[in-house]
C-alpha cells in the first residue's frame, strides 16, 4: 500500500506543477527519475529485463533515460519528427492553403464549425482501422487534418482533441489488445471482435461525437477561445490547385501500402512519409521549372520542422515514458491489481471496480496497453470464482484502458498532439474528458445490455 501512496502523491504533484506552468518535460523527467530511485531503495528492479544494469542505483535510473531516448527518439520519435517536418513543408510551399481553399467550397453550406468537428472525428475514427498506434494516428492527423480544421473555424484545442481521440475506442478486430482480450474471454476472435465489441464501440463513438459537439461549443464560449476561421476570399494562394493532393499523401499511403492492399508491396509509416516528402519535392521542382535551388531551399522548412518536433514533442514523450516506468517499477500498478483481487463484490460491481482501476492506471501511466495487459490476467480468475462470463469483465476493461489514455496528460498521444498544436496538454485533456466519460458510460451500459453476465 505504501507504493500506491507514493505513486499517487507524486502523480498529484506532477499535475500540480504542470498546471502551474512548469515545463512539462522537466517535471515528468524529474518525477520519473525520483520514482525509479525510490523503487530501487525499496528493493525493486529499476530497469526492464532487456536493459543491462550499470551496477549502481542512481546510474540505473539515468540508464533508463538513455534507453528511452534511443527507443522513442529512434522509433516513435522519428515518426513524429518526419510528420512534423512534412506538415511544415506543406505549409511552406502553400499546399495547406490550397486544401483549405478547395475544401471550403463544398463545406461552405455547413455554417457551424462544430458540425465540421464531428465529421472530422468520424473520419479520424475510421482512420484508426488503418493506423493501430494511438500516438502515430494522432500525429498523422495533426500533420494532415489539423491545419484544415483550424482554418475552417475549429479552435486549436478542439481540433487537437479530435486528433487525440479516435483511438479512444477500439474498432479494429485485429488490434493486439482485441486478440488478447478474445483469448482471455475464451471466445473466437470473430465472435468477440465483430459480434460483441464492435456494436458497443459504434454506440460509444456516436455518443462521444455528440458529446464533443456540445462540450467543445460550451468550452469555446466559456473560455472565449479564439476561433481561427479564415476568410477564404482573402486567403493568399500561390500554389497551383493540384498541390491539394500533397498533404493527404501520407494518409493515402497508409491505406495503400501499410498492409496487404497491394500484394508484395508493404511500406511502414516512416517510409510512407519519406516517400510523401520526396514526391512533394519532385512536384515542387517541376512546378518551379526545374529550379533546384528553390526546391532545396523549400525543403529547409521540413528539416526545421523536424528539429522543432524533437525539442517540443519527442522530449516530452521521453519524459512521459520515464515517468510511466517509474510508476510501474515502484509498484503502483501491482498494488492496484492486489486491490482488485481482494475485492469481494458481485458481478456488476466487480466489473465497475476493474474498469475504474484500469482507467486510473491508464491515466497515471499514460499507457493504454500496460494497464489492460496487467489487469486482464485477473479477469478469467475472478470470473471463474463468481461464475461470470470473462467477456463481461474484459470488454469494459479493454475500452477503459484506451479511454483512460485519452484523458491522461502524460500519454503519448496527448503529449504529441498538444506539442504540435503548441498548447498545454491539460487544454487537450479538458476537451477530451467529457466525451471520454460519456463513452465509458456507454461502454458499461452496452456491455451490460449486450453481453451475458453469467456463463
Amino acid at each position: 500500500m505504501t507504493e500506491l501512496l507514493i505513486g499517487l502523491v507524486i502523480t498529484i504533484a506532477v499535475g500540480y506543477y504542470i498546471v502551474k506552468g512548469y515545463n512539462a518535460a522537466g517535471v515528468l523527467l524529474t518525477a520519473g527519475i525520483s520514482l525509479l530511485i525510490i523503487a530501487g531503495l525499496l528493493g525493486h528492479s529499476v530497469l526492464p529485463a532487456k536493459v543491462a544494469s550499470t551496477g549502481n542505483l542512481l546510474t540505473d535510473s539515468l540508464e533508463y533515460v538513455k534507453y528511452m531516448l534511443q527507443n522513442r527518439g529512434g522509433g516513435l520519435g522519428l515518426q513524429i519528427m518526419l510528420l512534423c517536418g512534412f506538415a511544415s513543408y506543406m505549409t511552406h510551399i502553400g499546399a495547406n492553403n490550397v486544401v483549405v481553399k478547395q475544401f471550403s467550397k463544398p463545406l461552405s453550406f455547413i455554417k457551424s464549425p462544430y458540425v465540421l468537428l464531428v465529421a472530422a472525428y468520424i473520419v479520424a475514427c475510421l482512420m484508426s482501422l488503418a493506423v493501430s498506434s494511438a500516438t502515430g494516428l494522432g500525429v498523422l492527423l495533426m500533420a494532415t487534418l489539423f491545419p484544415m480544421m483550424t482554418a475552417m473555424g475549429i479552435s486549436r484545442p478542439a481540433a487537437a482533441a479530435v486528433c487525440a481521440s479516435p483511438a479512444a475506442i477500439i474498432l479494429s478486430p485485429t488490434s493486439g489488445d482485441v486478440i488478447v482480450a478474445a483469448e482471455k474471454s475464451g471466445l473466437p476472435l470473430h465472435v468477440f471482435a465483430v459480434e460483441t465489441v464492435l456494436p458497443v464501440s459504434i454506440c460509444a463513438i456516436i455518443v462521444m461525437a455528440v458529446a464533443a459537439f456540445f462540450w467543445n461549443k460550451y468550452l469555446d464560449k466559456k473560455d472565449n477561445t479564439p476561433m481561427e476561421r479564415v476568410d477564404i476570399s482573402e486567403m493568399e494562394v500561390n500554389a497551383p490547385a493540384y498541390y491539394s493532393i500533397l498533404p493527404f499523401m501520407p494518409i493515402i499511403g497508409v491505406f495503400l501500402f501499410n498492409g496487404e492492399t497491394i500484394p508484395g508491396l508493404t511500406l511502414d509509416i516512416y517510409t510512407i512519409v519519406i516517400v510523401s516528402i520526396t514526391l512533394g519535392a519532385v512536384v515542387d521542382f517541376l512546378t518551379n521549372r526545374l529550379n533546384g535551388k528553390v526546391t532545396l531551399s523549400n525543403l529547409e522548412s521540413c528539416y526545421a520542422g523536424m528539429g522543432d518536433a524533437f525539442k517540443g514533442v519527442v522530449m516530452l514523450l521521453v519524459a512521459a515514458g520515464v515517468f510511466a516506468q517509474g510508476l510501474m517499477t515502484v509498484g503502483t500498478i501491482d498494488n492496484l491489481i492486489a486491490l482488485a483481487d481482494k475485492a469481494g463484490a458481485g458481478g456488476f460491481a466487480l466489473m465497475l471496480l476493474l474498469t475504474a482501476l484500469t482507467v486510473a492506471a491508464a491515466i497515471a501511466t499514460g499507457s493504454g496497453n500496460a494497464p489492460f495487459y496487467a489487469f486482464v490476467e485477473l479477469a478469467p480468475q475472478l470470473a471463474g470464482k463468481l461464475g461470470l462470463s470473462p467477456a463481461f469483465l474484459i470488454i469494459p476493461m479493454l475500452q477503459a484502458s484506451n479511454l483512460g489514455r485519452t484523458i491522461s496528460p502524460v500519454s503519448g498521444v496527448i503529449v504529441a498532439t498538444s506539442g504540435m498544436a503548441k498548447i498545454n496538454p491539460f487544454d487537450v485533456v479538458k476537451r477530451t474528458v467529457v466525451p471520454v466519460i460519456c463513452g465509458l458510460i456507454t461502454v458499461i451500459i452496452g456491455t451490460f445490455v449486450l453481453v451475458p453476465m453469467y456463463v
